[in-house]
């Protein structure tokens, strides 16, 4: 294979064989995810009660729901701090690095003492964990995205950038079956006192899976290019923030609709259905696991449409279908019958593969090499703080006081917001990575 197939730079021979970069991008970001939707699932069915048993239910709702907002408030500070290392030292070390903050708070979290043994340190010890959890992952996603798409070959960049994009489905399947799998086996007693925590406890021997593979891996010849060329940012964010300013802006607003697609089917959506609609935890996390796989092939498809015509129109078209799709939740949800919710899940799940597959490739488009960790990295996570950090105590607070309708009115008013940025934005297809600007 020439060196052009492998890089956008020709005459650079690149060390990282396409099938490494695939797998070391993917099932990074699959045991990330994996972390982060066990909490997402745990903070829906056992958090309020193993560590806010003092307060009513729906107060103990709002209090998991809180803390699972935590690590998206942490995951810019991640995003800088690693896109920092990730622009001046490399993204290899740096993606080595998050891994491991984030499997060592996941496990942590799984050995956690509960409210009723340690008091009021439980809750406290549980949000900075929480907090680990979302710096690590701040700064996944943007250097898993960057050594897909600086060892792409020329117009397969979202192709190659798919392969992130799939981890959080493969993730969030492995995380929701697990948790099915002791809801089946175990009764509610055993299940809130040690069963959940058996997932939180098997992130340690996925990292070290996770750890084993990416040390296998070269820099990517885009980075090392620019560092032979001296190429290098002083303080990347400083850098991002002042001269890169309006990309990163759109794209964060572009994310939103990603986050809250997912979230709000879900977060919200689990717990709305277990304690709200009576369905048990099994039926609903079997209804999630099946959904799920729709946006696991969604993604592959959205990827090869944005690298056949563009990375605008299929993320267009995308928003367009979300905005529709709230005003399917209260329908869909609320009509008895668990084939509407598959339905509702599905839709959602599949819009959420559709708009976040592209990118994968778009995101780091936006930005120079000197500061593209930094600033993909930045982006998707400050996507993050508007569409999910609140979507799922929001959503808890809109269906008080509205019903669904409400709920569906934001998740159409988060696609209508990642429109207009997506509008705003120029198409990145056929950019240069390598070229400075």
């Amino acid at each position: 294979m020439t060196s052009a197939a492998l890089s956008d730079t020709p005459g650079t021979q690149p060390a990282n064989s396409p099938v490494r970069v695939a797998t070391a991008s993917f099932i990074g970001t699959a045991i990330e995810f994996y972390d982060f939707y066990v909490y997402a699932t745990a903070a829906a069915l056992v958090i309020g009660p193993v560590f806010f048993p003092q307060t009513s239910s729906t107060a103990q709702m709002l209090s998991a729901f809180l803390t699972f907002g935590i690590a998206f408030l942490a995951r810019p500070l991640g995003s800088a701090l690693f896109g920092h290392f990730g622009d001046r030292i490399g993204r290899k070390s740096t993606l080595v690095a998050s891994l491991l903050l984030m499997g060592v708070s996941t496990t942590l979290i799984g050995v956690l003492p509960g409210y009723e043994s340690i008091g009021a340190w439980a809750p406290i010890l549980l949000c900075l964990l929480r907090f680990g959890q979302g710096l690590g992952l701040g700064g996944e996603w943007g250097g898993a995205a960057l050594l897909a798409t600086e060892n792409a070959p020329p117009g397969k960049r979202a192709w190659y950038g798919m392969f992130p994009q799939l981890g959080p489905s493969i993730g969030f399947l492995a995380a929701n079956g697990l948790f099915l799998g002791l809801a089946m086996e175990l009764d509610d007693e055993q299940f809130r006192s040690w069963g959940w925590r058996i997932p939180f406890l098997l992130s340690a021997v996925l990292v070290v899976v996770g750890l084993y593979v990416r040390l296998k891996l070269e820099e990517t010849p885009v980075f090392a290019q620019a560092m032979a060329r001296q190429e290098k940012s002083r303080v990347p964010l400083l850098d991002t923030f002042s001269g890169h300013w309006r990309p990163l802006l759109l794209g964060a607003l572009a994310m939103v609709v990603c986050y809250a697609l997912f979230y709000i089917s879900t977060v919200f959506s689990l717990s709305y259905g277990v304690s709200t609609l009576g369905y048990s935890r099994e039926t609903f996390l079997a209804l999630l696991c099946f959904a799920v796989l729709f946006m696991a092939l969604a993604t592959p498809i959205s990827a090869w449409l944005s690298d056949r015509f563009g990375r605008k129109p299929v993320l267009i078209g995308g928003t367009l279908l979300a905005i529709l799709s709230g005003f399917t939740m209260e329908p869909l949800l609320t009509q008895g019958s668990a084939y509407g919710v598959a339905l509702f899940l599905c839709i959602e799940l599949f819009l959420m593969g559709v708009t976040f597959a592209p990118m994968g490739a778009l995101l780091p488009e936006l930005f120079p090499t000197r500061v593209r960790y930094t600033g993909a990295s930045a982006a998707y996570n400050l996507g993050g703080i508007v569409g999910a950090s609140v979507a799922p105590f929001f959503a808890q607070k809109l269906v008080a006081m509205g019903g669904l309708s409400w709920v569906g009115g934001y998740v159409s008013i988060a696609a209508v917001i990642s429109l207009l940025a997506v509008l705003c934005l120029k198409e990145t297809r056929d950019s240069d990575l390598s070229l400075t600007r």
